[in-house]
């Protein structure tokens, strides 16, 4: 028998379905040779401190740093039963090798090998490594089984990631809490990312606005506007010369210019634009996705490529169909598959894009946020094998007196991708008109305007932010970049949130992520080290050395101790 071993049990009945395993047992699925199970995301985890010794059990500063000498893993008390019955089936006579079908990805090698090991299994493992839960690429996958050792590297950064966040995590929450006195949560991604916004609100706070005045002109079917003055009276000066007199056309430039279509989606850019188009939090697009994911209908949701692979080249056609269908557009008449495809840029997964599948499925009895991401899913397919959208820029400068005046406006030459994206407001349009030309005016009018702060922080923009954190002080060459990954940020932002140290604000139509006073007083007192995405940018760019084989677990640890 072979023994197949999933994530969650949703993905393994899935599985089950292909493999012809069929009868329902407790805890797995079996027939045709394969018993086929599942953990419920991470069965043990590293341990509590005072599970090493029972003095942990009170925060104090004399016990600390806490270095465990021989980590140590805890069961949770609800995944016992599944626990004891893997390490069961993994020990059974008849099983002769064990396939790990966790998700293809760092934290779903963590998750099957911590229960491969804690069982003492010692059997032939293999890897099943898919980026689509639909029935062709599973039969795919395991008629190309890997070999587990294939993947030794990836293992061994989640482990090195999972036992570097503890000693972070525990000692730094531990040091904080008992030196202020109250709880005070810390970690290597988490305290950057506050420090972000805290600054952002600093630099809100210290922001005075500074009025100022314009002079706008309208004559001729154009509407020009003059510099920016510190002072009404100039403008009103400026506005009263102005009056009576026709304004000339000191020059017209004229610009072709085009926008290329957008790329795919990973995941950072779906959860931003799900934000700033739909109002979902991070980790609300995350689970849709997870959930379209296991219902067959989108490929992998954890990736940070924007590209498909070369080989899907001549498949690009038929996944545009289905994209068009399923978000209610009609397919583009040219559909330029080269400019999605691109294996130098896709690491593990390739981008987020709709199944095959997903064009037999009712997609109206989807749940809302499903059936939202995953016709923005399919919109971008759409727009991202389309032509540049092409327009004329045109720029006219006007002269009254001795003052400038400036009218913009555009013309569209070329709809391209933007026919199938949300649509925007239109740009005017303006007049025909020729050098040294007098236009006769209408009116020249005063408006006053102010400077304005920076904007607080919202997910789509707090995810950009996060995505290039430190990465002008990163090598050119580091594999990642920023604080934390695209499978991690939405858990931080929900930590921050559930830890009071963040609260979402509603504003208008956006909602705000603020720093509590906890927050702004946690970031007062942390050292700078870990304040900085330095720190979090550098420690992915080991944890990738580890994975290929360049740097050793060991040295990586010792490093954090």
């Amino acid at each position: 028998m072979k023994l197949v071993i999933a994530e969650k049990p949703s993905v393994a009945q899935s599985i089950a379905a292909v493999l012809g395993a069929s009868k329902r047992c407790d805890g797995y699925l079996e027939g045709n040779d394969y018993l086929v199970s599942w953990c419920f995301g991470h069965l043990a985890e590293l341990t509590a401190p005072e599970n090493y010794d029972p003095k942990f059990a009170k925060w104090r500063y004399d016990d600390l740093p806490i270095v465990p000498e021989n980590w140590q893993y805890a069961v949770a008390s609800d995944k016992e039963k599944q626990m004891h019955m893997l390490s069961a089936l993994m020990l059974r006579s008849d099983v002769t090798e064990v396939i790990d079908a966790c998700d293809a990805g760092r934290e779903g090698e963590l998750i099957f090998r911590t229960v491969y090991y804690l069982a003492g299994c010692t059997k032939t493992m293999k890897r099943l490594w898919i980026s689509s839960m639909e029935d062709s690429a599973i039969r795919d996958g395991f008629a190309n089984l890997k070999p587990g050792s294939a993947y030794d590297g990836l293992y061994e950064s989640a482990l090195c990631r999972s036992k570097a966040d503890w000693l972070v995590g525990i000692n730094a929450t531990r040091l904080f809490s008992v030196l202020y006195h109250r709880p005070l949560n810390v970690g290597r991604v988490m305290s950057p990312t506050l420090a972000l916004l805290v600054q952002r609100e600093s630099e809100i706070d210290a922001f005075k606005p500074e009025p100022f005045f314009t002079v706008n002109l309208s004559g001729g079917g154009l509407d020009a506007v003059s510099e920016k003055y510190k002072e009404k009276a100039k403008a009103d000066s400026v506005a009263a010369a102005c009056k009576g007199h026709p304004v000339t056309v000191k020059s017209v430039e004229r610009k072709e210019k085009s926008e290329k279509a957008p790329a795919l989606y990973d995941l950072t850019t779906l959860q931003r634009d799900a934000n700033r188009i739909l109002g979902y939090t991070a980790q609300q697009s995350l689970d849709y996705l997870q959930s379209l994911y296991e219902k067959k209908l989108c490929s992998y949701p954890r990736t940070d490529s924007r590209f498909l692979t070369d080989d899907m080249l001549s498949s690009v056609n038929s996944f545009v169909g289905v994209a068009a269908k399923v978000s209610g557009l009609s397919k583009p008449d040219l559909v330029l598959a080269e400019q999605v495809c691109n294996s130098k840029k896709v690491s593990d997964h390739h981008a987020v894009i709709p199944t095959m599948s997903a064009a037999k499925a009712d997609v109206s009895v989807l749940p809302a946020g499903e059936r939202a991401i995953l016709q923005l899913v399919a919109r971008r397919l759409v727009c991202a094998v389309c032509p540049p959208y092409k327009y004329e820029e045109t720029i006219i400068i006007l002269a009254c007196g001795e003052n400038t005046f400036t009218a913009k406006g555009k013309t569209v030459l070329a709809l391209g991708w933007r026919a199938f994206a949300e649509q925007e407001k239109e740009n005017k349009s303006l007049p025909n008109v020729a050098e040294s030309q007098n236009i006769p005016l209408s009116d020249a009018e005063v408006k006053e305007g102010q400077t304005t702060p920076p904007k607080h922080y919202t997910e789509d923009t707090l995810l950009s932010a996060m995505e290039v954190a430190g990465a002008k002080e990163m090598p050119e060459d580091a594999e990642r970049k920023g604080l934390g990954t695209p499978a991690t940020r939405a858990a931080i932002l929900e930590k921050l949130v559930n830890g009071g140290l963040i609260e979402r604000r509603k504003s208008k139509k956006a909602v705000n992520l603020i720093p509590s006073h906890t927050g702004i007083s946690l970031v007062t007192v942390l050292p700078e080290e870990l304040q900085s995405p330095l720190l979090t940018a550098e420690w992915e760019n080991k944890l990738k050395e580890i994975e290929r084989g360049e740097l050793t677990a060991d040295d990586f640890l010792d490093g954090m101790r």
